[in-house]
């Protein structure tokens, strides 16, 4: 499995385009129809976790700056939802990023692992 993605100019436009569809959808108001698997949670966990792996193919480097800059982006949507009329900020949304960062950044780890292995 060859990770180097070369449409859409790589990792990196993806990344910034999963970044700003979870930025819109956390703050479209809650009448709104949106895409979900049922549970908020559930989409909080595969959101931060699809951000967490495009981040570690996208930005090579230490794990920690972008570990952290995840959990703080899913801080700032807790406290812009907080901000709104239709939505809330909640404790649980913003374990369930970390939860999420974490099994995201270790499937990345695991792919990369497993390309590195096959090249």
């Amino acid at each position: 499995m060859n990770l180097r993605l070369t449409a859409f100019g790589g990792w990196k436009p993806l990344f910034w385009a999963a970044l700003l569809g979870i930025l819109a959808l956390s703050l479209l108001p809650s009448a709104t129809p949106l895409p979900t698997t049922g549970w908020d949670k559930t989409n909080h966990l595969l959101g931060f976790g699809v951000l967490a792996a495009l981040a570690r193919f996208a930005y090579p480097g230490p794990a920690w700056p972008r570990l952290l800059g995840l959990l703080a982006y899913g801080a700032l949507i807790e406290i812009l939802q907080s901000m709104t009329p239709d939505r809330s900020a909640e404790w649980a949304d913003l374990f369930a990023d970390s939860l999420g960062i974490a099994i995201g950044w270790c499937v990345a780890w695991v792919a990369t692992i497993g390309s590195q292995r096959r090249a």
